[in-house]
């Protein structure tokens, strides 16, 4: 299966990809998308180039594990998102915890002798890279699993019913 992995941010968007096959997590790219239909014009374009099977979209916890203000903005997004997928058959969305995932990405950059800028250029990269080895590691600890609760260690796949909440 080919993943797509989404660190939603502010000002920029990483996206990595990766299968479950030989596990190995690569950074695409960030888009530089401050807003929402910017974001999502920039997922459509990796979805249609890249063709994953699944989208993995970090989703920000706080440090006690509750949900925040941020987690509700990446839900909306994942759901305007969601709405543009029929024209991409067999595409789901799922759910990764990403708390740490930027300080994953800072501490793969910290010795590399890059600029400041290019720094910049690839942290929400690899922080996308970081939440998708995540969920490759939840995946496979599932299956070594099977009695295991899987949603507890990957997030829930994103449901959408109709209602307005």
């Amino acid at each position: 299966m080919r993943y797509l992995a989404i660190d939603l941010g502010d000002k920029r968007t990483g996206f990595a990809s990766g299968d479950d096959v030989v596990g190995i997590v690569q950074p695409l790219f960030v888009a530089e998308a401050s807003s929402r239909a910017v974001q999502v014009k920039a997922s459509l374009k990796v979805i249609d180039e890249f063709g994953p099977n699944r989208i993995v979209i970090g989703l920000p916890y706080n440090m006690d594990g509750s949900e925040g203000p941020r987690a509700k903005l990446v839900r909306e997004f994942a759901a305007e998102l969601a709405a543009h997928l029929p024209r991409f058959p067999r595409v789901e969305i799922a759910f990764q915890d990403e708390r740490l995932s930027s300080f994953a990405a800072e501490e793969r950059l910290a010795r590399t002798g890059r600029t400041h800028g290019e720094k910049k250029a690839l942290r929400d990269a690899l922080a996308a890279c970081a939440i998708l080895e995540d969920y490759l590691r939840a995946l496979r600890g599932a299956s070594a699993n099977p009695n295991g609760n899987m949603d507890a260690d990957i997030g829930a796949e994103l449901e959408i019913d109709g209602d307005d909440e």
